[in-house]
């Protein structure tokens, strides 16, 4: 009798104690009634390639990514997909039978699911997007946007420098707006993008001028703690189409978990609950 090898998965990031991946990939394993486990690890930047190389050798299957690690993970992986070369990160690590780590980028898949799913009426073609941020997750937003076939993007960071280095990355479909006026950028907007931590628990509020959104405009936020921020409910009184930023979270996590047991699990109502248990 053969014993199959139980697949192991889980997160690396420092710190990573907060993080809502172990929940929802727990949950997805038993409703699923899959033998395997998904395990949340602290790792010093120190120490990254050393686990990379020894993990694979205890059974493990492969890896979400995330701060601060999404970047110098690409430089140990031997395959990097298109999508995680243009975002210059990684968050979905495979590794595979034949010993190579496959990294992949599965942000701005999760971030335009999110919005196809929970927003139907959803034309990105229909005008200019407003993004607020020029981080990592503003690089996944902003690649995902462009790919849907989104004619303009007006971006706006804190550090204005931040926006011109996507702007010059991803070219003439970007225009960059100072973050004085990042409000004046709202009225033109038919899709709108916080992709910054502004307005999270324990942060500083977002404390641009939401007078000018359109009743027409889907405005997300990429901050699910709280579920509803300041924006989404400013943009929900303003007659907009809102959703939260919990869905990027669960679908994002949706490739990676199939490519790792197998299985292609299901976004529900049971999913996001687990995830923000």
């Amino acid at each position: 009798m053969s014993m199959e090898k139980i697949p192991l998965a889980g997160v690396i990031g420092s710190p990573i104690a907060h993080s809502k991946s172990p929940q929802l990939h727990g949950h997805w394993l038993k409703v699923n009634g899959l033998r395997g486990h998904y395990i949340p690890m602290d790792i010093s930047p120190n120490d990254l390639e050393t686990v990379l190389r020894t993990l694979p050798k205890m059974g493990f299957v492969g890896l979400n990514v995330t701060v601060p690690h999404k970047e110098k993970v690409m430089e140990f992986a031997d395959l990097v997909t298109d999508r995680a070369t243009l975002i210059g990160a990684a968050n979905t690590l495979i590794f595979r039978k034949d010993g190579r780590i496959h990294a992949d980028n599965t942000d701005g898949y999760g971030f335009i699911q999110n919005l196809r799913e929970n927003a139907p009426k959803w034309n990105p073609k229909a005008g200019p997007a407003a993004v607020l941020g020029a981080g990592g997750a503003a690089r996944a937003v902003v690649a995902s946007l462009l790919d849907a076939g989104v004619p303009e993007i007006l971006i706006s960071n804190r550090t204005r420098v931040r926006a011109e280095a996507l702007k010059n990355d991803f070219g003439k479909r970007l225009t960059v707006v100072d973050w004085v006026q990042a409000g004046n950028m709202l009225e033109e907007a038919v899709t709108v993008v916080n992709t910054t931590s502004l307005g999270m628990i324990g942060k500083p509020r977002l404390r641009v001028p939401l007078d000018g959104l359109r009743k027409d405009a889907v405005v997300t936020d990429l901050v699910y703690a709280p579920l509803k921020t300041r924006l989404l409910a400013e943009a929900e009184e303003a007659g907009c189409v809102t959703v939260d930023g919990l869905g990027m979270l669960l679908y994002q996590a949706v490739p990676g978990f199939e490519r790792w047991f197998g299985v292609r699990p299901v976004v529900d109502s049971a999913a996001r609950a687990a995830a923000l248990r």
